[in-house]
């Protein structure tokens, strides 16, 4: 199957799902309100037992799932909106509005999906007084600022943090969707340590707040439960992770790289994950304009990745100067500061692990500065071009290495590069374009599909598995 033709798969559809039809029936043959308030009560009773969204098979699409999501609504309740990654357009947000089941509190929005998918998601309902806006504008900027306030599936359990902001997402995977084995904290391994430290710059008063993650085995704690040093076998392998402040102040990645040491899918290794790039790793509270650098893959940041952090945590730890056994890895804006630091330094690191790269390297919706010509723009040509390092007569191997006349690869990073079917459709040109454009420059691309989004539900998976095969 083609990617066009999987996307088209994949994509949602709107359908109302078996139990909400069924209920719609019932509720059309019943007595008396009483009777329709003991059918919708039974409904709620069920949906709170078996969790949210409802997940129901297909007679007509064996390989897709009903997923509708709810909300139990009030009086008060004008209209809900779902906000969730990979469903819906941000500029058309009426088309994720739920609809009321008439005499009831239930509110619903079903669609297919393909049985692999995983995703996160919020709801919020509008209690404002009066009626919603007719006009469409006035209605997208009613919805676009409900979701400011938006937070969790109150019937689903499983959470995910957001961004800068006190309130957290539901996730949700279909029964198909790849596992996440190494996901969560686990009471029968050893813990890592995690600290924060503050790493200075080139420039004088110029510093970075970087998160570092040593291994059971280079960490002890004794009775005071501080973490001190212990030796350690050899020198250790490197993750330069982006977004420190995500990754491990908000999501406790920490806990999945205690399982995959303890599991032994992964050797000992370092972890050093700066802060986010443009205030995306500042915390609730925080002006991001406090801790603004250049965001996505400018050479100042990269020279700081290089020749500033990768010499600071070698003066502390027993870290390897092999760059095949050095990694950098980020997620959308800071998967282009990843590939950007790699494709331009690889005498420092030999591999990059890349989720949903953006355009350009910046968050959605920043406006591009004036002067700002090392971003990657056209498809990641100028990136390309300032990272090639492709010579003459040489041929590519079946799977897309680059090779000498020994079979060698030449000098240059291997790309593990994860794109999901519901990025958007400028990130998904985009990253499709970045394969063939970096084959031909000689990287070693190790392209993946995965159905879901621009999503740290499916990105904390994602780069766990990448690890894997990375250090395998």
């Amino acid at each position: 199957m083609s990617d066009a033709a999987r996307a088209a798969d994949a994509a949602p559809r709107p359908v109302t799902g078996p139990r909400v039809a069924r209920l719609a029936r019932q509720l059309e043959a019943a007595r008396d309100a009483a009777a329709r308030d003991a059918l919708t009560e039974a409904f709620w009773e069920e949906a709170t037992r078996t969790g949210t969204p409802l997940v129901e098979a297909l007679d007509d699409a064996p390989g897709h799932r009903a997923v509708t999501f709810l909300w139990r609504g009030h009086r008060a309740t004008r209209q809900v909106l779902l906000m969730a990654t990979g469903i819906g357009d941000p500029d058309r947000r009426a088309g994720t509005l739920l609809r009321h089941l008439p005499g009831t509190d239930v509110w619903y929005l079903g669609y297919r999906l393909r049985a692999d998918h995983r995703g996160s998601y919020r709801l919020v309902a509008d209690i404002s007084p009066g009626p919603a806006p007719v006009d469409p504008a006035l209605l997208q900027r009613r919805l676009a600022a409900l979701t400011a306030h938006g937070g969790a599936d109150p019937l689903n359990p499983c959470r995910l943090p957001v961004r800068r902001r006190a309130v957290e997402s539901s996730v949700f995977a279909l029964p198909e969707a790849p596992p996440q084995p190494w996901a969560g904290r686990r009471a029968d391994v050893r813990r890592g340590a995690v600290e924060r430290h503050t790493v200075a710059g080139r420039s004088p008063g110029e510093e970075r707040e970087v998160w570092t993650y040593l291994p059971p085995e280079g960490a002890d704690r004794p009775g005071d439960g501080r973490p001190v040093p212990v030796p350690v076998p050899g020198p250790l392998p490197v993750l330069v992770l982006c977004d420190g402040g995500m990754w491990f102040g908000r999501l406790g990645f920490q806990d999945t790289l205690d399982a995959l040491i303890a599991d032994g899918a992964l050797p000992p290794l370092v972890v050093l994950s700066p802060d986010g790039e443009g205030g995306e790793g500042a915390e609730d509270g925080e002006a991001a304009g406090s801790r603004r650098r250049d965001p996505g893959g400018r050479e100042a940041y990269t020279a700081f990745l290089a020749d500033e952090l990768l010499p600071w945590a070698r003066a502390r730890w027993p870290l390897t100067a092999d760059a095949d056994r050095t990694v950098v890895s980020g997620q959308g804006p800071g998967g282009t500061t990843a590939l950007y630091a790699a494709l331009t330094r690889p005498e420092r690191f030999g591999r990059v692990l890349v989720q949903s790269p953006s355009p350009d390297g910046r968050p959605d919706g920043e406006e591009r500065a004036p002067g700002e010509a090392d971003r990657m723009p056209d498809g990641g040509s100028r990136l390309l071009d300032s990272g090639d390092r492709t010579t003459a007569g040489e041929g590519r191997t079946a799977d897309g290495d680059q090779a000498t006349a020994g079979g060698d690869r030449i000098f240059g990073p291997v790309v593990h590069l994860a794109l999901g079917l519901h990025d958007g459709a400028a990130w998904a040109e985009h990253g499709e374009a970045l394969v063939p454009a970096l084959r031909a420059r000689g990287y070693r691309v190790v392209r993946t599909v995965h159905n879901g989004g621009r999503d740290h539900a499916c990105w904390q998976g994602l780069l766990a598995d990448a690890l894997v095969e990375t250090f395998r």
